[in-house]
């Protein structure tokens, strides 16, 4: 997560140790090495207070140092970050959805990318919805999921033809995207947009908008929708992508995300 100075750091042993860890951990997110020299200068700190903190860390399993002697976060740190990121998704991700039907009047989901499909984990409907049986546990091919475009996000075009090497895109509706190519096409126009819109991809008649979440790492971890028939959807594509794509935001806020998340080309 992005680090923040803590207010006791000059004056406790434990803030000094904590500056430390938040130091190490800029070096990494900055693509820095995290070495002793460089956490010392990054702190103005002498380098005997920061080795001595390393040091103290590293025999508690909490650091790793390399062979050439810079350090990382050990991958407890990780684990627990990504267990803290999946219960935030389930306490926090309900009630954006919430917000955003009771805002748009429209149907609301949050989905996570498997594989070349996407899953649906949450979902909220307005009241009056004439919606049949629950989305939540079904998969859907993210080929023409406006889900599947917004989890793709921060994914380089390597890496979606990666993704769909063996999928075929077979015709769901009457504009479905033809192949690879065709997606990336309208990745990239949804990223100039900044939320995915998919019209009549999944079936005809269905319209629906899309932004990605992000994680503490600067990565995407999921996707709002806002999914409705076309009729009522495409004259509010403005509204309800804005919409979306804010509640997607206020999310990634909640996970940690960096302010400006990079987007792979």
């Amino acid at each position: 997560m992005t680090p923040t100075p803590l207010p006791t750091a000059k004056s406790s042993s434990m803030g000094r140790g904590l500056d430390v860890l938040a130091a190490l951990t800029t070096c990494l997110r900055e693509g820095r090495k995290a070495t002793v020299v460089e956490i010392a200068r990054s702190l103005d700190r002498e380098r005997s207070q920061v080795s001595r903190s390393l040091a103290a860390y590293e025999a508690s399993g909490l650091v790793v140092r390399a062979e050439d002697r810079s350090f990382t976060l050990a991958w407890g740190w990780y684990a627990a970050a990504q267990d803290l990121v999946s219960k935030r998704i389930a306490a926090h991700g309900l009630a954006v959805l919430e917000d955003l039907s009771s805002l748009l009047g429209e149907a609301t989901f949050l989905s996570v990318l498997q594989g070349d499909a996407t899953l649906t984990t949450l979902e909220s409907l307005p009241s009056g919805s004439r919606m049949i049986g629950s989305w939540i546990g079904r998969a859907y091919p993210a080929y023409c999921s406006d889900a599947g475009r917004a989890a793709l996000w921060d994914a380089s075009a390597e890496e979606v033809r990666a993704i769909f090497a063996a999928t075929d895109f077979s015709r769901q509706g009457p504009n479905t995207p033809s192949s690879v190519d065709d997606f990336l096409d309208r990745l990239d126009a949804d990223r100039r947009r900044g939320f995915a819109v998919v019209d009549q991809e999944a079936e005809p008649g269905l319209y629906s908008v899309a932004a990605p979440v992000w994680d503490f790492r600067g990565e995407v971890v999921g996707a709002v929708q806002v999914v409705g028939t076309r009729d009522s959807l495409h004259p509010r594509t403005a509204e309800c992508g804005a919409a979306c794509a804010a509640a997607a935001a206020d999310l990634s806020r909640q996970l940690g995300a960096p302010a400006s998340p990079t987007i792979s080309g």
